[in-house]
């Protein structure tokens, strides 16, 4: 089979992936693209999570696609939906054409004889192994592996009698009436989980190591549908995207400066949840404050399935796992038929492939980023990765909107190859994620990508700078190196095999 070449290859089909391929789309006309998707649909994590519940852990106003924003009232959406709005977007802007499924990446090499990048993709239903090449290369992969979801060795484990399921694999059409469930966990997963099992279920109990902090949100934007009888709806929405990102990081800031005063309007807020007499050290984390995400729930619904008895919530921590549920070293014992480990994600970068220039692996935990979107030394390759304190989105978005200036800067000047070049700037032992503490990320510690002490290589979080950084600053700022592209008389055709 000869080899296909695009002038870009976006990897994922997910949410980053088609907002990536909406915008070449809309800012560049003529570049030639396609999107080499692993499963066979898009959607991404949208359409891999299927357990109970599934929804987003921030507002939709603000997580919806800026040149598309969301135009329903649900404050938090439900995961089918989500899907369907990516689908309707990729088809909207005639994106959806440009996805090529089943294909997993397993090789990039950048050929620098040639300017390009050798994409090895296999076919993991037929075994057939397919390779591209590119000009550029953007994964928008995400941050986890899609195989396999974080799974601790919990003693005993072996020994339970009933069924275990991790929220990343759930079983289709699982039935749990009228069963005991334990789910363990205390993040945004459990805390959906929890009351969407809770109607069905005998008994619902979240086990937890360590609380987290939740608070509730109104599952539908009453303002928006107020003002929706009165004005045209682009407005609306267009309103409800500007005030909820101003109220998101107006939170986070004030959380970031008075730690103590958030922690107490948090937990006066649960509080006011429950009977006088209700134990709140199930909801008293022992962290600041956006340490690690908060966690959202539509009108109170897991206090509500508390206050029901249809869930309850244990913080304590497993001796074992026995035939029938699980030993508490308090010495409670949880009786189960079904356990539900919402213990979290692997953590991956660029979807798992192998990365090489000139067949020299590279180890990109060894590498900063630029500007959040660019990787230092390496030529042609940018990568979509969103925020951790906000929602994903917003950076995707402004990601999305860097690259397409950089493409159109390097087609006006007949660039070929772009690279920032690193000359005196250290690599701090942090990740681009450190700023969260969750486990997930301290798990990981050894395979994100490095960052800097100053801009352009550390990674800011911040969505009023990175809009200045990304979408005013100049293209050519001194550490980005650039190449003009060969002559047709010394450049090897783009489509010879690898």
């Amino acid at each position: 089979m000869a080899t296909q070449h695009f002038d870009t290859l976006i990897i994922g089909a997910g949410l980053s992936g088609i907002s990536m391929g909406c915008h070449l789309k809309q800012q560049c006309p003529n570049q030639n693209f396609a999107i080499l998707e692993r499963r066979q649909a898009i959607g991404g994590t949208w359409d891999l999570f299927r357990y109970p519940g599934i929804r987003s852990d921030s507002d939709m106003a603000s997580f919806g696609f800026e040149f598309r924003p969301w135009d329903g009232l649900s404050v938090l959406a439900d995961g089918p939906s989500i899907r369907e709005y990516i689908n309707d977007t990729a088809k909207e802007f005639k994106v959806e054409g440009k996805v090529h499924f089943g294909l997993k990446i397993t090789q990039a090499n950048w050929d620098s004889s040639r300017q390009l990048w050798c994409v090895s993709a296999l076919n993991e239903q037929t075994g057939e192994s397919t390779t591209f090449t590119c000009g550029f290369l953007i994964p928008c992969t995400g941050y986890y592996n899609y195989d396999q979801g974080f799974l601790p060795d919990f003693p005993g484990q072996e020994n339970f009698k009933g069924l275990q399921v991790h929220p990343q694999k759930w079983p289709e059409n699982l039935d749990y009436t009228n069963k005991k469930i334990v789910v363990i966990g205390s993040g945004a997963t459990a805390v959906t989980i929890v009351p969407a099992m809770a109607d069905k279920a005998k008994h619902v109990t979240m086990l937890q190591r360590s609380p987290s902090y939740i608070f509730s949100v109104p599952s539908v934007d009453a303002l928006s549908k107020v003002l929706g009888y009165v004005l045209p709806k682009r407005w609306v929405f267009s309103m409800a995207r500007r005030r909820n990102i101003f109220l998101q990081r107006a939170m986070f800031k004030t959380a970031k400066r008075w730690p103590e005063l958030v922690k107490k309007l948090l937990l006066k807020a649960v509080k006011k949840q429950f009977p006088a007499d209700y134990d709140m050290t199930h909801f008293t984390p022992k962290y600041p404050p956006w340490d690690q995400r908060l966690c959202a729930v539509p009108d109170g619904d897991l206090f509500e399935a508390i206050k029901s008895s249809k869930a309850s919530v244990e913080t304590d921590t497993i001796e074992t796992f026995t035939e029938t549920g699980i030993q508490l070293t308090s010495g409670k014992h949880l009786e189960a038929d079904i356990i539900v480990t919402a213990t979290g994600l692997n953590l991956q970068v660029l979807g798992g492939m192998n990365l090489s220039i000139d067949n020299n692996t590279l180890e990109l935990n060894k590498h900063m980023t630029y500007k959040g979107v660019l990787a230092e030394n390496i030529p042609n390759i940018a990568w979509i990765f969103g925020y951790t304190n906000a929602p994903w989105t917003l950076k995707a978005d402004l990601a999305a909107n860097y690259i397409c200036r950089l493409f159109n800067y390097m087609e006006q000047h007949n660039y070929n190859v772009a690279m920032p070049v690193n000359t005196s700037e250290k690599p701090l032992n942090e990740t681009v994620m450190d700023e969260m503490n969750s486990g997930y990320v301290r798990r990981a510690k050894d395979v994100l990508p490095r960052q800097g002490s100053s801009s352009p290589w550390r990674v800011l979080n911040k969505y009023e700078i990175d809009k200045v950084t990304l979408l005013k600053d100049e293209i050519n700022d001194g550490i980005l190196s650039f190449e003009k592209e060969q002559s047709q008389a010394e450049k090897p055709l783009a489509n010879q095999a690898c």
